[in-house]
């Protein structure tokens, strides 16, 4: 059976690839090569297969060299559109800061309008006061005046009534003459008493009136002026309490605090108290202190927001690499900014130095803590500027940009902590940028 199969196959193979014998000749002999079917027939599937996987072969790199081109294209697009994002975002943060800069201004000079404001408001709500004295003072003259003209305007009728009396009973003595020139010289004086009195009295009533539309003028300045304070107390207040709002920090509760830990400058601002007789105080005094508290709660603010991280720690050009979250199942706890190598980095509140040195992967590290239980990270330093224990103000420099412990280039890795749970800077960097 096999020979038989045997058969068959060397006569299919001998079909196609006949024997051939090919001659090998030299100068004294001739030679030849018999080449079977079964030979040449491997010799052709061979061939086949080389052939075959060489065209394969050089699809497969034709193939990998058009992807990687492609690819290398694409990412290069990419890498230029995140170098234009990166650059925008650049432009921005520049933008942002010069308008914060400009915010700050104008809030400076609304502070002192402000204060300005408030000295005029006090100087004309004690020159109303006096005014006010002024005309009871008047008041009271004008009533002794009055009635100084009605006992003079008595004495006057009694004088007529004895002269009526005195010159009838004269007449028959034969001295009428002597007694009437007394009591006309008496009349004429009383006269002249009770004249100067009624122009007393109406030169009172024309001061008073002129004292009272001065007063109605001070009024109407007093109440602009009021009007102005409030709008201004309104502007300066508002955003700020969104800016506590928007970091998570109740604003009451953070005033609380501040309001405890008051060292004795700039204190809070005592409310007015004019009257001392015990009277129920006017509307002009409840708006008056309602705007001290305003203005009270505003140097509060100010006070807590130098002690909590509203601000960036880096104030030269940079760009985000990294931001807060998860990356590859893992908590990145902070902020990443890249710029060039010693850049300055600066506190972004006051606070005291708790650790200055070097710390595992973030290499050197600044530790900071603030007020209300906060705490802020600056890694991967080249250089430290400050030591534990020192106490610093916002915007003091604290080290130099580096590349130390687990990094892979140049960039300050910056984290906020609340209560020692990690939250996302950015919250307060933004909630600042409504305000600052």
């Amino acid at each position: 059976m096999r020979t038989r199969l045997a058969i068959k196959t060397h006569a299919l193979i001998e079909r196609f690839f006949p024997e051939r014998r090919l001659f090998l000749r030299s100068d004294n002999d001739t030679r030849f090569i018999r080449l079977k079917p079964e030979t040449q027939a491997l010799a052709f599937a061979g061939g086949t297969l080389v052939v075959g996987w060489t065209i394969i072969a050089t699809a497969i790199l034709l193939m990998d060299s058009i992807g990687a081109g492609s690819y290398r294209e694409q990412a290069k697009r990419e890498q230029i559109t995140y170098q234009q994002r990166l650059n925008e975002l650049s432009g921005e943060r520049d933008r942002r800061t010069a308008e914060a800069l400009a915010a700050q201004e104008r809030f400076n000079a609304a502070l002192g309008q402000i204060s300005l404001m408030q000295s005029e408001l006090l100087e004309s709500e004690t020159r109303r006061r006096e005014l006010e004295t002024g005309i009871d003072v008047i008041q009271v003259t004008l009533r002794d005046t009055m009635k100084e003209r009605e006992a003079i305007t008595d004495r006057l009728a009694a004088l007529e009534t004895q002269i009526e009396d005195g010159g009838t009973a004269l007449a028959s003595g034969g001295e009428a003459d002597g007694t009437l020139d007394m009591l006309s010289t008496a009349l004429a004086r009383t006269a002249e008493e009770r004249d100067k009195v009624v122009a007393d009295a109406q030169a009172a009533l024309v001061r008073a009136a002129e004292m009272q539309a001065e007063i109605e003028l001070m009024e109407d300045k007093n109440d602009k002026i009021f009007r102005q304070l409030e709008e201004a107390m309104t502007v300066s207040v508002k955003p700020l309490d969104k800016m506590f709002e928007k970091a998570g920090m109740d604003p009451d509760r953070i005033l609380g605090q501040v309001r405890k830990g008051y060292s004795g400058q700039g204190g809070p601002l005592t409310p007015l108290s004019f009257s001392t007789r015990g009277e129920e105080i006017s509307e002009d005094t409840r708006r008056a202190n309602n705007i001290l508290s305003q203005m009270d709660r505003l140097n509060l603010y100010r006070i807590a927001a130098q002690k909590a991280p509203f601000a960036s720690p880096l104030r030269d050009p940079f760009r985000f690499t990294s931001g807060f979250g998860y990356r590859w199942g893992r908590l990145h706890a902070g902020t990443d900014f890249a710029a060039p190598h010693g850049t300055p980095i600066y506190s972004t509140a006051d606070g005291v130095v708790i650790h200055a040195g070097w710390s595992s992967g973030y290499g050197r590290l600044v530790k900071i803590q603030h007020e209300f239980g906060i705490e802020t990270r600056y890694a991967h330093m080249s250089k430290i500027r400050v030591k534990v224990g020192q106490r610093v103000s916002r915007g003091q420099r604290v080290g130099d940009m580096g590349n130390t412990g687990r990094s892979t280039g140049t960039h300050l890795h910056y984290e906020v902590r609340v209560g020692g749970k990690p939250v996302n800077p950015m919250i307060y960097i933004k909630a600042a940028n409504d305000v600052f």
